[in-house]
């Protein structure tokens, strides 16, 4: 094993899912990235030196998306949650990528009553018959964070039971650590994957993950979407039980309705899906354009018809944040559309720091202008209710991944529930005009943005910002000053691609002087074997046919190293 390896296996004291990570992705053909990357010597020797085609267990025409996926659902839950935070980031991972996580499905067997039990008991600090009257052996659904038990109170009110899986902290958290340093490998010795930005990735996935293994945030999130919506005719967020709450465990009301997607029974009951399409999408808009705090998992495993009508919204996890400077965004993009109006929706992107410094900005006018109207001109002759929003947003997308744009996460993850509610809509009625419901949020917040008050309170913070500006600025032009008479102004400079040559440069000076050696050993056994000293085997010194056996067993070892390495 390698130095490098070693200290990365005993800094995450994990060396044998360390070799499983490394040998699954050779499995699924990324063995190059496994080679570069120096990991090579943790897979099993038997596999390190089986034929290239024996380590691709798929078909020659499967893509790289396709295989990573695959490689995700065997290394399992930590893995499987990471493609599906990725399929909503394809600003990170590109489209191809992010559309074949969407098939990642968090499908993980339950566990045990008996360890629900304990967990319940030991974070609520009481035994489960004195907390419930009814607690359900069985779970009602189960996922890689938690699973979830129906329960009655001994006051009588029915609710669900989120319990966290034992041992899955520890478990996200190694993972985690492991994923750290892989991305950290990844940039360092394969700079292609630099596009990707592995490390931004992981730092990511891990915040988003965190989030979801406190129940206590989980539990806030619903209070505050429940203040939200208080008194809301359309919508019902379930009552959160605080003192049987705690980090591990979260108690709520049991909602009793029909799961949105659930057509033919809505039908059924005789529901007017149209209203519950427009319902739903005010509901997003209204989180979304007014109170900036959104629910970014609004799938239809999270959303029920309740009897009277109104959309009980569940499995608060997952929120979205929008900045006020956000939503004045969504605004401005929404008005530049409606009014034609190219040049002021390059600009809003170029103010709001889209763009990345350093790309050339006259060109990028130009550019990304001419492509929006591509875009743009031939939805002008259609109506709201003909143009479909995830195409639209599909097509936004690529166009910012070939302009380099960089969106905020909350732009994303807005993007991505966007989407997802669109599609529950046109389910419910395939006639739903899903735009058309934005435009009222729109002109809202168009006219709060440019209101009065609103201009006061920007002018104030610029004022602010310039005034900050100003005074350190003296100061930190004598640092400065200061360094460069002390000579102690130092440059940090580096070329692009030298790790990667100075470790091939190595590995050809090894190379060389294994030949040398090999060399050395030739000649040494030739001056034995002409000497004819020594004990005779056929008749030649047996010091020199050793060495001569010797060397040729080290030379078609090096043939090989090299053959392997695809570089003759």
């Amino acid at each position: 094993m390698s130095f490098r390896a070693f200290i990365f296996g005993r800094k995450y004291k994990n060396l044998g899912r360390m070799g499983h990570i490394a040998q699954v992705f050779m499995g699924q053909g990324f063995g190059h990235l496994v080679t570069q990357m120096g990991l090579q010597r943790l897979v099993p020797f038997r596999r390190r030196r089986m034929p290239r085609e024996e380590y691709v267990a798929v078909h020659a025409e499967d893509t790289a998306p396709v295989r990573l996926r695959r490689a995700f659902e065997e290394l399992g839950p930590t893995f499987i949650k990471l493609g599906q935070v990725l399929s909503g980031r394809p600003d990170l991972v590109t489209i191809q990528f992010a559309d074949e996580f969407k098939k990642l499905r968090d499908e993980v067997p339950p566990f045990g009553y008996e360890d629900a039990k304990r967990i319940v008991e030991k974070e609520l600090g009481a035994r489960l018959d004195v907390l419930f009257s009814e607690f359900e052996p069985a779970p009602v659904a189960a996922a890689s964070i938690a699973q979830v038990h129906n329960a009655v109170l001994t006051s009588g009110e029915k609710v669900v039971v989120k319990v966290r899986r034992p041992g899955i902290e520890k478990s996200l958290e190694q993972d985690i650590s492991i994923l750290k340093g892989l991305a950290h490998l990844l940039e360092k010795h394969v700079p292609e994957s630099n596009i990707f930005n592995p490390v931004a990735i992981v730092e990511e996935f891990a915040r988003t993950v965190r989030k979801e293994l406190d129940f206590v945030v989980e539990a806030d999130n619903a209070v505050r979407f429940a203040e939200n919506f208080k008194g809301s005719p359309s919508m019902y967020i379930p009552f959160i039980y605080r003192e049987y709450t705690r980090q591990k465990v979260l108690t709520m009301e049991r909602l009793s309705g029909i799961r949105i997607s659930d057509v033919a029974a809505l039908d059924t009951g005789g529901y007017d899906r149209s209203s519950l399409a427009r319902n739903g999408a005010e509901a997003f808009f209204k989180q979304v354009l007014e109170d900036g705090f959104f629910h970014a998992d609004p799938h239809a495993g999270n959303m029920f018809v309740l009897p009277d009508g109104r959309i009980g919204l569940v499995d608060f996890g997952i929120v979205g944040r929008l900045s006020e400077e956000d939503m004045e965004v969504i605004a401005d993009t929404f008005l530049a559309l409606v009014n034609k109006d190219f040049d002021g929706l390059v600009q809003n992107y170029i103010t709001m720091g889209f763009v990345t410094e350093d790309i050339d900005l006259d060109r990028f006018r130009h550019d990304f202008k001419q492509d929006l109207v591509d875009l743009l001109e031939p939805l002008y002759g259609k109506t709201l209710g003909q143009i479909s929003l995830s195409l639209y947003i599909d097509r936004v997308t690529r166009l910012a991944l070939k302009h380099h744009l960089k969106f905020p996460p909350g732009l994303i993850t807005m993007n991505k529930a966007l989407l997802t509610i669109e599609a529950l809509g046109s389910e419910l009625d395939p006639g739903f005009d899903f735009i058309g419901v934005a435009k009222p949020y729109t002109y809202k917040l168009i006219k709060k943005k440019y209101s009065p008050g609103r201009y006061s309170r920007r002018l104030r913070r610029k004022a602010m910002d310039i005034s900050d500006f100003l005074g350190n600025l003296p100061r930190q032009f004598r640092t400065i000053m200061r360094k460069v008479i002390k000579d102690d102004l130092h440059m940090n400079m580096e070329i692009a691609g030298f790790d990667r040559f100075i470790r091939e440069f190595d590995r050809s000076t090894n190379r060389m002087s294994f030949s040398m050696i090999i060399a050395a050993i030739i000649i040494g056994s030739s001056v034995i074997i002409h000497s004819g000293k020594g004990r005779l085997v056929l008749g030649y010194p047996f010091l020199g046919l050793t060495g001569y056996l010797l060397a040729g067993v080290l030379g078609l070892w090096l043939v090989w190293g090299i053959v392997r390495s695809g570089r003759l």
